[in-house]
């Protein structure tokens, strides 16, 4: 069997990563990976293939920049060629970024079978780029994999057992990983007035609508300097953030460092107290860790974690982000659910996709 899988995010990095794995150890299954160059700063991905062992890329499209049309479009094109030559039997795609939709639409037009991983998440806001990619990668996949039951029932409310399209729940890969790489968690350089022994808040803050809103932004840190007041705040500085602070003119007064790797992120989690993010995926790793969480959106794709009340959405127009972080910090949380499986997605995914019956 040749499989085609499509990553271009730091995200799809871990992702595949688990999935990669257990491809390896099948003799009789050829992957083929395609990264498609979305993010292509070295601390946001070579770092992540060296540290987590994923191969390196088959092919690399070197597509980056750009308005998201322009970059879809320049990836669909480079993708339709690539699945021409390769004739896969399954393309495989990953959460929700102009990749994941690039490769569906590429895979879908040449009638290649499709499936989609972390499938069935909705935050119902199409003002969000993520939100629009990942309903339309679920639309034209033969096979959804869920990684929770709350995503299986966003797709059969939605009519998706009508239309002839397999939906398997089957865990969430990305607590796999956290399974797997958590005793290989590594320090990273931290600035040297930063005692990680004691208590302090990791953040991170990347998404379109924090850091192109001059406003918002500017809340945003305000009140990350608040909380600093009381208890140290770490925030893993993104490109995009980085170049808006630059612009801006701002200079934080809490600690900033680059991005780190996967492995580096994992050790911070292990140690904070408290993770205050707009990040999808770091929601979910803050729980894996039992650390509380605050969200920087109206709105999340992870509502079962609001739900059990170690995630909290935060309006960063209404400035509520210091008295939130400071009531989360004080507040006993439940960790006891299992929400996001056993640590073996990867397994029922690459399981699923061996089967004879693609039709």
């Amino acid at each position: 069997m040749k499989l085609l899988t499509v990553i271009g995010a730091r995200p799809q990095f871990v992702k595949a990563a688990t999935v990669s794995r257990v491809l390896r150890e099948i003799p009789e299954v050829s992957e083929i990976l395609v990264h498609t160059g979305q993010h292509h700063d070295g601390n946001m991905s070579d770092i992540f293939f060296e540290q987590m062992d994923i191969p390196r890329p088959d092919y690399h499209l070197g597509v980056a920049g750009g308005g998201h049309g322009q970059m879809t479009g320049r990836m669909l094109e480079q993708l339709e060629i690539l699945m021409l030559k390769e004739n896969p039997d399954w393309v495989l795609v990953y959460g929700d970024t102009n990749s994941t939709l690039a490769g569906a639409l590429a895979a879908v037009k040449l009638n290649l079978p499709l499936a989609h991983v972390e499938a069935g998440l909705r935050s119902y806001n199409l003002g969000m780029p993520e939100e629009v990619n990942r309903v339309m990668t679920d639309r034209v996949s033969k096979l959804l994999f869920c990684p929770t039951e709350q995503s299986v029932r966003n797709l059969e409310a939605e009519g998706f057992v009508t239309l002839g399209i397999e939906i398997l729940k089957v865990g969430d890969v990305m607590f796999d990983a956290t399974e797997f790489y958590r005793a290989k968690a590594s320090e990273p350089a931290i600035p040297s007035d930063l005692d990680p022994g004691r208590p302090f808040i990791l953040a991170t803050i990347h998404r379109a609508e924090n850091t192109d809103d001059d406003m918002r932004l500017k809340k945003i840190v305000k009140g990350l300097e608040q909380v600093h007041q009381q208890i140290p705040v770490l925030l893993s500085l993104h490109p995009r953030t980085r170049k808006k602070f630059s612009e801006m003119k701002i200079k934080p007064g809490f600690h900033t460092i680059d991005p780190v790797g996967y492995l580096e992120m994992l050790w911070l989690l292990e140690r904070c107290n408290l993770v205050v993010t707009d990040s999808g995926g770091l929601q979910k790793e803050a729980c894996f860790y039992r650390k509380g969480c605050i969200t920087l959106r109206q709105e999340t794709e992870w509502t079962e974690l609001v739900e059990t009340g170690v995630n909290r959405l935060v309006d960063v127009a209404a400035a509520e982000i210091f008295p939130a972080i400071k009531e989360m910090l004080n507040q006993d949380m439940n960790f006891e659910t299992d929400l996001y499986g056993d640590g073996k997605a990867s397994f029922r995914i690459v399981q699923r996709l061996l089967a004879q019956d693609n039709s």
